[in-house]
C-alpha cells in the first residue's frame, strides 16, 4: 500500500511539474534595449535619450562599437547595464589578432559580458565554402573572447537561411562552429522573414542562444533572404504577427539569458516605439 501511495504521489508531482509553465505564468524580469534603435538621436541627444529609455524601465543595454567612447559614459549615468556589444564586423573578418585582443580586453574592463559579430556584409558573402571559412574565423575569435573573459556570439539576419543544395549558411555555421566558443544572438524578426518559425529555430539551437533580439514583423512581409525589407515591416512588439508568448517560452527553454528590444526602423520617435514595446512586454505573461 505504501509503495502504491508513493508511486501515485510521484506521478502526481510529475504531472504538476509538466504543467508548471501553464500553472505559473512568467514575465520577463529584465528587458534590454539594442541602442541601434535610437542611433538617429545620438549625435545631439545621447544623454537625454538614454535617460528617457531608463525612465521607461529598460535595465540592460546592447551597444555598438562605433561611438563607444562617447556613448558608454552616458549609459553608465543611467540604470542601464551595458551587457553586450556589437563589434565592427571587419574586426572579425579582416582584423589582426593583436588589435582584436586589445579590444576584447578593453571591453571586458569596461564591464561587457558578450561580444557579438553583428553582420556579414553582402560583399563578403558567397557560397557555403565562404561560410565555412567564416565559421573558422568565428571559432578563432571565440577563443580570443574566452581568453579575455567574454562570451562571443553571432547575430543572424535572413540570408543565413537561404537554401543551398541540401544545406544553408546557417546549417553550415551550426555544424562548423564550436558551441563552447560561439553562441548565437537569435534575431526573431529575421528568422521569421526568412520563412522559418522562430520557436522551432530556438528549440533547434537550445543551449547555445544566450542572447535574443525582439522585434515584431508586419503582416504581409514577404519571405526574403536579404535585408531589403520595407521600412514598415518593422513593428513594435505586440503590433505584428509574431507569437510572443510562444517565442519567449521557447527562448527560456533554450537557455536565453538576455533579451534586447531592437526596431531597425520606426514610424516616428524611436523612443516612443521602445516605450510601446516595453509596455507590451512588461505585462506579457508567457
Amino acid at each position: 500500500m505504501g509503495s502504491m501511495i508513493s508511486r501515485r504521489s510521484f506521478l502526481q508531482a510529475s504531472a504538476l511539474t509538466a504543467l508548471a509553465p501553464t500553472l505559473h505564468a512568467r514575465r520577463l524580469q529584465t528587458i534590454g534595449v539594442q541602442l541601434y534603435t535610437v542611433r538617429t538621436l545620438f549625435p545631439d541627444k545621447a544623454p537625454e535619450t538614454l535617460r528617457a529609455i531608463d525612465d521607461i524601465g529598460y535595465r540592460e543595454a546592447e551597444l555598438t562599437f562605433g561611438g563607444l567612447d562617447r556613448i558608454l559614459p552616458a549609459v553608465q549615468a543611467t540604470k542601464l547595464k551595458p551587457v553586450s556589444i556589437h563589434l565592427d564586423s571587419t574586426m572579425v573578418t579582416k582584423g589582426d589578432d593583436d588589435t582584436l585582443r586589445r579590444t576584447l580586453d578593453d571591453l571586458k574592463k569596461r564591464g561587457f559580458t558578450y561580444a557579438v559579430m553583428p553582420y556579414l556584409p553582402p560583399a563578403e558573402r558567397g557560397g557555403l565554402d565562404v561560410i565555412r571559412a567564416l565559421a573558422a574565423k568565428l571559432n578563432h575569435v571565440g577563443e580570443m573572447s574566452r581568453a579575455a573573459g567574454l562570451s562571443f556570439c553571432y547575430h543572424n539576419h535572413a540570408f543565413e537561411f537561404e537554401p543551398m543544395g541540401d544545406s544553408s549558411p546557417m546549417q553550415v555555421l551550426l555544424e562548423n562552429t564550436d558551441k563552447k566558443l560561439v553562441g548565437l544572438e537569435v534575431d526573431v524578426f529575421w528568422v521569421s522573414v526568412a520563412g522559418h518559425d522562430p520557436v522551432e529555430f530556438l528549440t533547434k539551437v537550445s543551449g547555445r542562444a544566450p542572447l535574443v533580439h525582439l522585434k515584431d514583423k508586419a503582416e504581409g512581409t514577404p519571405v526574403l533572404y536579404k535585408e531589403s525589407v520595407a521600412r514598415t515591416a518593422f513593428k513594435e512588439i505586440g503590433n505584428g504577427t509574431i507569437d510572443w508568448p510562444k517565442v519567449l517560452r521557447a527562448a527560456a527553454a533554450a537557455g536565453a539569458a538576455h533579451y534586447f528590444v531592437e526596431q531597425d526602423q520606426t514610424p516616428g520617435d524611436p523612443v516612443e516605439s521602445l516605450r510601446q514595446s516595453f509596455t507590451y512586454l512588461s505585462k506579457l505573461e508567457y
